[in-house]
């Protein structure tokens, strides 16, 4: 069964197969990272944990019983109560329901371990799987979202109060 962790150093060769696996699958939704974010992957993992130690962002791997990635979800931006809400989940895992079972389990974790009282996430308007991963986990639209913090495509905020429970 796969298990939600907090991410830490002895993930980073883990996360880059599944970065580097499913690069075309995710450039086809959301902006590719480009290839200086793999040349530079371990000074970038290192920079995450320095965050995640500094209380601002939390990231999660979603982890098979083999050790392999099958998920990233992460809260970044912490204000006030508030954070944001980014995932990707592995092509050989998405539609069964992966993302939305971690993002629920993930809006608990961001209440009881991180103190966080919003949850905010932006999707692409093109992305109808994340939509409705958002939705099936108690996210509700909350406006329009920039497209320069998509990639350049249009989207919406969605947005869930964490103290009114959820699904």
């Amino acid at each position: 069964m796969p298990e939600l962790q907090r991410l830490d150093a002895g993930h980073a060769q883990a996360v880059l197969a599944f970065e580097l696996a499913n690069r075309a699958y995710f450039a086809a939704s959301v902006s590719d990272r480009g290839d200086e974010f793999y040349d530079q992957f371990t000074d970038r993992h290192s920079a995450l944990l320095a965050e995640q130690e500094a209380g601002i962002c939390a990231f999660y791997v979603l982890v098979a019983e083999d050790g392999s990635v099958l998920g990233r979800f992460n809260l970044y931006d912490f204000e006030d109560g508030t954070a944001e809400l980014g995932y990707r989940v592995a092509q050989h895992v998405a539609g069964r329901g992966v993302a939305t079972a971690t993002v629920r389990e993930l809006c608990r974790l961001a209440a009881a371990r991180h103190g966080l009282r919003t949850l905010r996430a932006a999707t692409a308007r093109e992305n109808a799987a994340s939509q409705k991963v958002l939705a099936k986990a108690g996210f509700v639209p909350a406006g329009p979202a920039d497209p320069a913090d998509l990639g350049g495509k249009p989207g919406t905020w969605y947005q869930r109060d964490l103290a009114a429970g959820g699904p």
